[in-house]
């Protein structure tokens, strides 16, 4: 069995925004028992993490560390067509992942306790996103 289901999210510019609970609804509303779900983001200047979700420190310990090792405008960028946060958009997004695989377990993501599912926008502004979710496997 496979069922496929696209977010769309609005993002208010470069932050976290938690997925969790909307990809296990989609996994618990595709009546899989046991498989595997995809999650996929359309697109090259943000990028979907499996982070801590008790401690919001934690994803702002990750930004700090990426403004400090990708720095926006840096003059060293050719790609700058959207602006001084383009470049380092698309490298920040070939750093961190633009899918995850998460195990199906009892129809529900088998997700460790402290794991969280987020999309991580990288642009200053704001953005549309879209986000596939995938899930296969048996009933």
């Amino acid at each position: 069995m496979v069922i496929q289901k696209t977010l769309d999210v609005t993002t208010n510019g470069r932050d976290t925004i938690e997925l969790t609970a909307d990809v296990d609804n989609i996994v618990r509303a595709s009546a899989v028992k046991q498989g595997l779900c995809n999650v996929f983001i359309q697109h090259t200047s943000a990028s979907l993490i499996l982070c801590e979700n008790a401690d919001p420190t934690v994803r702002l310990d990750l930004e700090s560390f990426m403004r400090k090792t990708v720095v926006d405008g840096d003059p060293m960028y050719r790609h700058t067509t959207e602006g001084p946060d383009d470049m380092s958009a698309h490298i920040r997004s070939i750093l961190t992942d633009t899918s995850l695989n998460i195990p199906v377990t009892n129809g529900r993501c088998a997700l460790g306790t402290w794991q969280g599912i987020y999309l991580w926008e990288h642009r200053q502004q704001s953005h549309r996103r879209s986000i596939v979710v995938t899930v296969y496997g048996d009933n």
